[in-house]
């Protein structure tokens, strides 16, 4: 005769077949334990760098844009004065609106779509693919350089690489950066070629699309267009929004290569002024920090505001596998 015995468990615990009990949740400590002091006290450095570096110079800059003040005597309050003047009383600050919404429009889209296609390119299992990557990414490492901006300026000047490059088939060149009509563009272009960053991020997202869908696209007889416009495209929009997010944010903020190729002067009729460009002129060389500091939140408002609407665009064209 056999006899079973049952083993029971203690009380308030469930045995598991797969590892050891979970029933009782994790202890966590109280707040203001001695864990939660060491961990603000690993965080002290960057809340006072915050505080120092980043708050209180955010904070200041907002009271001098309500005043006039030189760096040589102490502010005088004008309240909205240098507001008004912004849009009533000089032009200059107006043309470097326009110039600069003109860069981001041409720069941005076709900055990316090129990145795009390059990346597509880039993303298939050939031999040597690493070296291609790298090289298509030098762009993106030299071209915020002083240096780089210097021989894009060498490159399109009166008597620089492109124009003996005309002359070599008998074609007269022109004063690329010296003319009004295309001193701007050269920047664009120098803008489209840094476009190895973009291209990164692209094909780390290419990265993540199945194979299976293209290969199901293949068998229901998609082409090579219809796959990339059925399949790769809606995949890749959370990719596209972050990098069009991001290079509207760096393309308002360009610099360099206007200040570097024109000379700090904003070139031929400020076709080339740029909106940093003008505040660093206003504050710097004018002692205007005061008309800066307001031109300074003015292109805060303005990045913001081109970034709450992409947010705001992002849900009738932004694709999410997790809704």
């Amino acid at each position: 005769m056999s006899t079973s015995t049952e083993i029971s468990a203690p009380a308030g615990r469930e045995p598991t077949a797969d590892g050891p009990d979970r029933s009782t949740p994790a202890t966590r400590p109280k707040p203001g334990s001695r864990r939660d002091r060491v961990a603000y006290l690993f965080l002290a450095p960057w809340f006072v760098g915050l505080l120092l570096l980043t708050a209180g110079p955010l904070l200041g800059s907002l009271y001098l844009s309500f005043t006039k003040f030189n760096l040589l005597q102490p502010p005088a309050w004008t309240g909205f004065g240098n507001y008004l003047k912004m849009f009533t009383d000089d032009p200059r600050y107006l043309q470097s609106l326009k110039v600069t919404f003109i860069y981001v429009v041409l720069t941005v889209p076709l900055q990316l779509g090129f990145a795009l296609a390059v990346a597509v390119m880039l993303n298939r299992p050939l031999r040597g693919m690493a070296w291609y990557r790298s090289i298509y990414y030098i762009p993106s490492l030299l071209g915020g350089s002083v240096a780089i901006a210097v021989i894009w300026g060498q490159l399109f000047d009166d008597d620089g690489v492109l124009n003996s490059f005309l002359a070599f088939f008998g074609v007269a060149g022109r004063s690329w950066i010296s003319s009004p009509d295309t001193a701007l563009y050269t920047l664009v272009l120098l803008n489209i070629w840094q476009f190895g960053s973009p291209m990164v991020i692209f094909l780390a997202g290419l990265k993540q699309i199945p194979q299976e869908l293209y290969d199901a696209a293949s068998v229901d007889g998609a082409s090579s267009w219809r796959r990339f416009r059925s399949v790769t495209v809606p995949l890749l929009t959370p990719i596209i929004f972050f990098n069009v997010v991001l290079q509207i944010i760096q393309a308002f903020q360009a610099f360099t290569p206007a200040y570097v190729v024109s000379g700090g002067s904003g070139g031929p009729s400020d076709s080339t002024l740029f909106y940093t460009l003008y505040l660093y002129q206003q504050g710097f060389t004018n002692l205007n920090m005061g008309y800066a500091s307001a031109m300074a939140w003015v292109l805060l408002l303005i990045i913001a505001t081109f970034t709450l609407i992409n947010f705001g665009l992002a849900r009738r064209w932004v694709y999410y596998e997790d809704r």
